[in-house]
């Protein structure tokens, strides 16, 4: 038996996988990249590139529902579905492509399949055997499909990605990032749209201003929100499908139902017995603030440790990786603290920080809360009157940001930099000394005046009639 060896050998060709390869290779690292897939992972083929692709055209029949009421003629008919997804096709077989010539490029080995542990050094693809003193995990997940009657009547959201012809009557069951994202994305496109969530709001991990602003939302623009609904099984009716909870409640006539109940990491089929690493009863791997496994020379990365699953935090954890291996930088660790996150539903919505409730169990007794909500002037003449929310979390005597939450248009834009000021440790007052960019949404952050006492959202008494003004 031969063995070809390297000096890293990466698992898993998505964003995570790979950011270390690319890296490593820069630093003179010899590499080997196993994917079975296309390389990009879930983010290039069945997560956020397609996604954003859908959410722009989501975004664009919105503002064609609007157009009039600025005095711009439109009519909106029909979405061309296939046209769509052609192009939003064509757009990831453009990245798959980059990507292929990148590793290339870079003289990272591409082997095409599984891989599997034959013992902490070695790994199997097929009949071939490779080794490296270093080994990174990054095989990512997959989504979950309930053990439920008839759960084979739905789909995952994978598989969403395949679709030729737009769903009539949908239902989406999951009230996380997906559902929601999905449940705006249809809606706006023409579908009539059903989200079902077990839990008691949508985007529960969230503030609860962003779940309370965006069901008010999504309901207004026509989606049916239903928490507190647990899926006990699909049957198909003379109708559709039919959708039953627990409770005996029924919801019909769906011509699609979408699983986004969450997704579990790809580590079972590793062979992970033959290095001694145990995984938690999730899937997922322990690693500790360096990535390392319990296995010297074994490292994971990206959704699979149970950290944050988020693309650009599995890019970031793979480039320091692959900095303090290659590149002999022992202190480049990722700090998980104060990382933003966006959800692209309709409106968008974001945070960073910490939200309401954990900042007082933080701090208890040391915290101020400062809320506005308003209709921004992109909707100043719009019949549709969507709002803005957003929440600003200090804590302490000199009211250091610990939170920022927003709902609205361009809250995915705007938090990106605010991210930045949470990060360096910016307090109320130097929200209050920056001056205002006007008019925008953005300015809300920084003229917030009145605190709120708790008894609900308090708006500012500036919010929303600057733009009347001189300026």
């Amino acid at each position: 038996m031969k063995t070809k060896r390297f000096d890293l050998i990466v698992i898993g060709g998505g964003s995570g996988g790979l950011a270390v390869a690319e890296k490593a290779a820069e630093h003179g690292g010899h590499v080997a990249l196993i994917e079975s897939n296309r390389l990009g992972g879930t983010c290039v083929n069945n997560g956020c590139v397609p996604k954003k692709i859908m959410w722009y055209a989501a975004q664009l029949a919105h503002a064609v529902d609007d157009a009039n009421d600025f005095g711009v003629p439109a009519r909106r008919d029909s979405t061309d579905w296939a046209r769509l997804v052609q192009g939003r096709d064509q757009y990831v077989n453009d990245v798959n492509q980059y990507w292929n010539r990148y590793v290339v490029d870079s003289g990272i080995t591409r082997i095409q399949g599984h891989a599997r542990f034959v013992d902490r050094r070695t790994v199997k693809v097929d009949d071939d055997y490779f080794s490296a003193e270093h080994i990174v995990i990054a095989t990512g997940g997959r989504p979950i499909v309930p053990r439920i009657e008839g759960a084979e009547l739905g789909i995952s959201s994978d598989d969403f990605f395949t679709l030729k012809q737009q769903p009539k009557n949908v239902a989406i069951i999951g009230g996380g990032y997906i559902g929601v994202e999905l449940s705006g994305m249809l809606g706006a496109l023409g579908s009539k749209v059903t989200l079902v969530t077990m839990e008691s709001r949508i985007l529960e991990t969230f503030d609860t201003m962003v779940s309370e602003v965006l069901a008010s939302e999504l309901r207004r623009q026509g989606i049916a929100v239903h928490t507190n609904f647990t899926a006990a099984r699909l049957d198909e009716s003379s109708g559709g499908i039919r959708l039953t909870s627990v409770d005996g409640v029924s919801l019909a006539d769906f011509d699609s139902v979408i699983w986004a109940v969450g997704r579990r990491p790809n580590t079972e089929a590793l062979n992970l017995q033959n290095t001694g690493i145990e995984t938690r009863p999730n899937g997922t791997i322990p690693v500790d603030a360096s990535e390392n496994t319990k296995v010297k020379g074994i490292y994971a990365i990206g959704d699979i440790t149970g950290k944050v699953a988020l693309t650009p935090v599995a890019i970031e954890a793979g480039r320091r990786l692959a900095a303090r291996l290659f590149d002999n930088k022992a202190d480049s660790l990722l700090d998980y603290q104060n990382i933003p996150s966006v959800v692209f539903s309709h409106p968008p919505a974001g945070a960073v920080g910490l939200t309401e409730s954990q900042a007082r169990e933080h701090y208890p007794g040391a915290v101020t809360v400062y809320t506005s909500e308003f209709v921004p002037m992109r909707h100043a003449l719009s019949a549709q009157g969507t709002s803005t929310a957003m929440k600003l979390v200090c804590a302490g005597a000199k009211e250091k940001i610990v939170g920022i939450h927003i709902v609205g248009d361009n809250a995915d834009e705007m938090l990106q930099g605010f991210a930045v000021a949470v990060k360096l440790g910016a307090t109320k007052a130097d929200f209050d000394n920056t001056v205002a960019v006007h008019p925008t949404s953005a300015e809300e952050l920084v003229t917030m005046k009145v605190p709120d006492d708790s008894s609900g959202r308090q708006q500012d008494p500036d919010d929303g009639l600057d733009w009347r003004e001189a300026s």
